[in-house]
C-alpha cells in the first residue's frame, strides 16, 4: 500500500515507518520537526529509518492547509496513519494554542484530505488522557470519556468526535487508538523514563510526583507499533449490533472504532523506577513532590476489544522494556557507565 504517515520523525512514527517498510509498503512521511524537544533526536530518527525507495520525507506542518492538500494530491495514499500531534500533558498549560493548531486544525486537514482523495482507511493516535476523571478501572472503550483533565486529552477526544462525523457523513473508515504511557528506545526526552535515566546517570535527584503514589499502564513501543499496523490492516466497519438508544462509546453504525492499546497490567511508579535502577545498576536520589495539574493517579487499559479485532494483546513486561531502553540510551549517548 501507499501509506501516508504523519509525525514520522516522532518516537512512535519512526518505529511505525520501519515496520511498514519491512512489510513491503510505500511510506510517505510528514513531520514539521518542531522544537518542542531536541530536533537532532528527530533528525537521528529519520536517519535511522534509512534511505529507501520505499520511503520519502516531506517537512510540513499539518496546520498548513495548502501543504497538506498538496501532499495528498501528489502521493494519493490508500491508507493514512496520523501520529502527528503536539504532545505533552503539562506543556498544554503553557502553550494551549499549539495544541489547537496541531491537534485540531491539523487533524481536520487530514480528515479533509482523506475525504477528497478516496483514502480507504484512517488510523490516528488518540490517548488514554481522554479518560480523565473516569475512575472505573480498567478503562474500557465502552465507557464515556467526557471529563479530560488537561487540554491535551480534550484535543484527543475532539479528534475522536471529528473522525466519527467524517465516518458517518462520508463512509470513511476511521480507527482511533488510545495509547497508554508509551516507552522504549528512541523515546521522547520529556517523558519520565528518559528524564529519570538522564538524571540518575548525571547524579541528580529525580522528581517523583504524587509522592510516588501513581500507577501507569506502561506500554512498550513494539506493542504500540503492532497495534497501529494491525488496525491499518483491519479497517473499521459499522457495528451491526450498535443500538442508538444505548450507544456504545467505542463503536458506531458508521465505520468508526476506538481501541485501547495498553499492556493491561498497570505498574506502580515506584516499581517502574526500581526496574530502571536495576537496569542502570544505580540507586536513584529521589525528590517526592505533589501531583501536577493535568495528571491522574492511575491508568489501566482493557485491551480485550483490540485482541478481538486484530488478534493481538500487548504483553512486554516493564523489566524487559526498561532494560532495552537503557541499552539504547547508553549507546546513543555513548556513556561510559
Amino acid at each position: 500500500m501507499r501509506i501516508l504517515l504523519t509525525g514520522v520523525a516522532g518516537f512512535i512514527g519512526m518505529h511505525t515507518a520501519i515496520r511498514l517498510i519491512e512489510d513491503g509498503h510505500q511510506v510517505i512521511g510528514i513531520d514539521n520537526l518542531n522544537s518542542y524537544y531536541d530536533v537532532s533526536l528527530k533528525q537521528a530518527r529519520l536517519e535511522h529509518i534509512g534511505r529507501s525507495q520505499a520511503f520519502s520525507f516531506t517537512r510540513a506542518d499539518l496546520a498548513d492547509r495548502q501543504a497538506v492538500e498538496d501532499i495528498f494530491a501528489s502521493s494519493q495514499p490508500e491508507t493514512v496513519i496520523n501520529l502527528a500531534a503536539q504532545a505533552g500533558v503539562r506543556y498544554s498549560l503553557e502553550d494551549p494554542h499549539s495544541y489547537i493548531e496541531s491537534n485540531i486544525t491539523g487533524f481536520t486537514h487530514i480528515l479533509e484530505g482523506c475525504r477528497h482523495y478516496d483514502v480507504q482507511n484512517l488510523v490516528y493516535a488518540s490517548s488514554s488522557s481522554v479518560y480523565g476523571l473516569n475512575g472505573e478501572m480498567p478503562f474500557s472503550e465502552q465507557s464515556p470519556a467526557n471529563h479530560p483533565v488537561a487540554l491535551y486529552g480534550a484535543t484527543k477526544k475532539a479528534n475522536e468526535v471529528l473522525a466519527h462525523s467524517y465516518s458517518h457523513l462520508f463512509d470513511l473508515p476511521t480507527t482511533g487508538l488510545r495509547f497508554f504511557t508509551v516507552y522504549g528506545p528512541w523515546g521522547r526526552p520529556d517523558m519520565a523514563l528518559f528524564s529519570f535515566t538522564r538524571d540518575i546517570l548525571e547524579g541528580r535527584p529525580i522528581d517523583i510526583y504524587n509522592h510516588g503514589n501513581m500507577m501507569r499502564d506502561f506500554t512498550y513501543i513494539d506493542d504500540i507499533v503492532e497495534g497501529v499496523v494491525q488496525t491499518a490492516y483491519h479497517p473499521a466497519r459499522p457495528d451491526p449490533d450498535f443500538d442508538p438508544r444505548h450507544p456504545d462509546s467505542g463503536t458506531s453504525s458508521a465505520p468508526w472504532r476506538i481501541f485501547n492499546i495498553g499492556n493491561g497490567q498497570p505498574v506502580q511508579l515506584m516499581d517502574y523506577i526500581t526496574a530502571l535502577e536495576t537496569a542502570l545498576g544505580i540507586e536513584a536520589k529521589k525528590n517526592f513532590m505533589p501531583i501536577q495539574p493535568g495528571d491522574v493517579p492511575a491508568t489501566w487499559a482493557d485491551t480485550s476489544r483490540l485482541d478481538s479485532w486484530v488478534g493481538f494483546k500487548p504483553d512486554t513486561p516493564v523489566t524487559e522494556g526498561v532494560a532495552r531502553f537503557v541499552d539504547w540510551y547508553r549507546t546513543y549517548y555513548q556513556r561510559k557507565c
